[in-house]
């Protein structure tokens, strides 16, 4: 679905019955933004950006006094000061938003177990079992937005409809800060005036295709034949959005979906080839992923690589290690070893990023203890390191607790 903003008019109040209504998807407005401005409530109301200052740096969330002005998330932020040059930008720290998200996601589930994150601020609820107890759809949704503002001082926006396609769109519509229902026999009225951006699976080739063929609403789409879209788009993309345009999703939701993969990345200001300048970098990213690993009680098994060179051009490495682990140390000796054996000389580069993935539960890395190694090692070094930057607040390898290779004059 692209950033296009869906149709917003009077199908908004579509009416109150949510017999059948029992999918909610639930989006923190401006996420990142507003966990922010908790802490500086002078900038309310301000047009106001998360992101980096570089000269690559983008935007990473917008509050919606920013975007009224036409600047959203991942445009470049030269642009964003361009178009707003008293732009308030105010730094990222991934961690706070990671643990507003836990604890968020942690409220979703006094309400009901199916809860499903698809990013740190959404996720889709399965209400169907938790009608008894917290009420119907409607008033569920608006016991939780009262809970989160209450215990997060942020706001969300919910929709409400029979299944997760129609739920999402709705949450689209109902922000900022409100809800929308759309009761089963209102989801076609809802969906066909929609332009085909909304349907999933449209993304920006896609929708040119369909507006060249003349189709730009969802209604446009739902009266072609399909004959004419299989060969415009292939079989199964067309069947797919024949099936959206009908209202169709048969999807459910999936509680407690584990992480796949955790990693950090960086671009640098300018094209660099130095290679010292380059593997610091792996460290930090290295320090990063393995904070967010300790936070999340999990461990990885294999080591991959990103470096994007200044023509664009990207290639991964990856190494599986012999045990899992959390620790920034053996990370960081296994990424920086990928990055070596690339031999690279006089390219310059334009990202890096670490990455873990294989990812388990098991409560800390598990090792094989070695005859004369030291009772406490490194894991231990790292976890005091995660107690001091909860203490005070910051992100590790970002100004708490960091290697001396790291340190900036």
């Amino acid at each position: 679905m692209s950033r296009r903003q869906l149709t917003k008019n009077a199908q908004v109040s579509l009416g109150d019955d949510d017999t059948g209504c029992e999918i909610l998807h639930i989006d923190m407005d401006a996420f990142y933004a507003s966990v922010e401005l908790r802490e500086r409530p002078a900038l309310r109301g301000k047009p106001a950006v998360v992101g980096a200052l570089g000269g690559r740096g983008v935007v990473l969330s917008a509050t919606y006094e920013a975007r009224a002005l036409g600047i959203h998330s991942a445009m470049p932020m030269s642009r964003a000061r361009r178009l707003c040059p008293n732009l308030i930008v105010l730094e990222p720290h991934h961690e706070k938003y990671a643990e507003v998200s836990h604890s968020v996601m942690n409220l979703f589930e006094t309400f009901t177990p199916l809860v499903e994150p698809i990013s740190l601020d959404e996720a889709f609820l399965d209400v169907s079992g938790a009608k008894r107890l917290h009420g119907r759809p409607v008033q569920i949704a608006a016991k939780l937005r009262e809970q989160v503002a209450k215990e997060h001082q942020i706001t969300c926006s919910v929709g409400i409809a029979p299944n997760k396609f129609i739920a999402k769109l709705a949450s689209r519509v109902a922000k900022p800060d409100g809800v929308v229902l759309v009761p089963t026999d209102q989801v076609i009225d809802f969906l066909h005036p929609q332009p085909v951006s909304a349907l999933w699976g449209v993304g920006e080739k896609t929708e040119a295709l369909l507006r060249e063929l003349g189709l730009h609403t969802v209604a446009d789409v739902a009266n072609t034949p399909k004959i004419t879209l299989e060969r415009a788009l292939g079989a199964a993309l067309g069947e797919h959005l024949l099936s959206l345009t009908r209202g169709e999703d048969e999807r459910a939701v999936v509680p407690n979906e584990p992480e796949k993969s955790i990693g950090a990345e960086e671009t640098f200001d300018h094209d660099i080839d130095d290679t010292e300048q380059i593997v610091a970098e792996l460290l930090r990213q290295a320090e990063r992923v393995a904070v967010r690993l300790r936070a999340q009680d999990l461990v990885g098994r294999t080591v991959s690589i990103k470096v994007r060179f200044s023509d664009f051009r990207t290639i991964t490495r990856a190494q599986t290690l012999e045990h899992p682990t959390d620790v920034a140390r053996e990370i960081y000796l296994v990424a920086k070893e990928l990055f070596l054996r690339l031999k690279l000389e006089r390219v310059r580069v334009r990202l890096v990023g670490v990455r873990m993935t294989g990812l388990s539960s098991e409560g800390g890395a598990t090792k094989q203890m070695v005859l004369g190694e030291p009772e406490h090692g490194w894991r231990e070094a790292e976890q005091a390191a995660d107690r001091a930057s909860d203490r005070f607040g910051q992100e590790i390898g970002d100004g708490v607790v960091i290697p001396a290779r790291l340190l900036r004059h």
